[in-house]
């Protein structure tokens, strides 16, 4: 099943459908979304980071959870399969798909286990149409809320509120996904720019690509294909709590993955953490991005440890059918 889920458009799968053998299984999506080749074209995929990835979902043996769902990021020009991060976009459309394939009941919430990270959240759907930014029109909505999303080495897996990297001040964050934030400044740029201006700066790409290599190192993290992000903020230009530009890992994101907000909220609002000072809100955060807005909860106790964390999405389902790979 083809299924928007947010701002990010993947292929939804039961497990059982699928190769148990993980190299076997690797090797068939990635002809199935025509990885390594940019243009995807023997493929399902859409050509960017966005469009290039999978959800594979099956009933959960967890007590208090209905169904797992493993994401996988599959590469553009590369052909890779990687299972190093969670996809908060594509987790709105787990629960809608696992109802049409039968495998909860339509009258209550979904409780989904995030297998990437070992957290669960809890999907509430429909309620309502809903719009959202980066996605024309409205949908379906639903409501996302995460348990124990603090990532394996911990909330800050660098053991640090800021570390310094390259001479700049970060703060590396793991609230669902690994995050580098950054000030847009301290790299040179206003954090206002287009997606086209950044992209067309390779300067700036390679001192990312330095910042979060060394930072990857920091954090603990062994398969850095997709991670950590790098996220640059800057004070908020359009009534929302902050303005940031987020490369994934090093294009740039048209708008802000749903975990990552969550990541980018947590560290901002961490006294003393790099952003804290640019930041206007609270436990509601309203994150800019290049096409619109992000809003997402985050709650922290008073030790700094996550209370809980939230937001609203939407999802459709685009297609429902048979794949053929190549």
């Amino acid at each position: 099943m083809l299924i928007r889920g947010g701002t990010s458009k993947g292929a939804y799968f039961l497990a059982a459908d699928l190769p148990s053998d993980p190299a076997e299984r690797d090797d068939l999506l990635i002809r199935t979304m025509g990885s390594g080749d940019p243009r995807q074209i023997d493929g399902i995929g859409g050509a960017t980071p966005l469009t290039s990835k999978v959800a594979v979902v099956s009933p959960s043996s967890e007590p208090n959870v209905d169904v797992d769902y493993l994401f996988l990021q599959l590469g553009v020009e590369e052909a890779t399969v990687s299972d190093r991060q969670n996809c908060g976009n594509l987790l709105a459309g787990v629960g809608p798909f696992a109802v049409a394939r039968g495998l909860v009941p339509t009258d209550r919430p979904v409780r989904i286990r995030m297998v990437n990270s070992d957290s669960v959240a809890t999907a509430r759907f429909p309620v309502g149409e809903v719009a959202i930014s980066g996605v024309p029109g409205t949908a379906p909505g639903v409501v996302l809320d995460f348990d124990d999303t603090e990532g394996p080495n911990g909330l800050l897996p660098t053991g640090n509120l800021v570390d310094v990297i390259d001479g700049v001040p970060v703060t590396c964050v793991d609230n669902g996904m690994p995050v580098v934030v950054a000030r847009a400044a301290d790299l040179g740029v206003t954090g206002y720019e287009s997606v086209s201006q950044l992209a067309d700066d390779l300067a700036l790409r390679d001192r990312v690509q330095r910042l979060r290599m060394q930072a990857a190192a920091l954090m603990g993290l062994r398969d850095t294909t997709s991670v950590p992000k790098t996220t640059l903020v800057a004070p908020p230009v359009d009534g929302g709590s902050i303005c940031t530009r987020t490369f994934i890992p090093l294009r740039l994101h048209t708008s802000i993955g749903v975990l990552g907000a969550v990541s980018v909220a947590t560290a901002l609002l961490m006294d003393g953490g790099v952003g804290h000072e640019l930041f206007s809100g609270s436990s509601r955060v309203d994150v800019e991005h290049p096409t619109g807005h992000l809003q997402v909860e985050v709650e922290l106790d008073p030790a700094g440890r996550v209370r809980r964390s939230g937001v609203v999405r939407t999802a459709r389902t685009l297609f429902d059918g048979t794949v053929f790979p190549r």
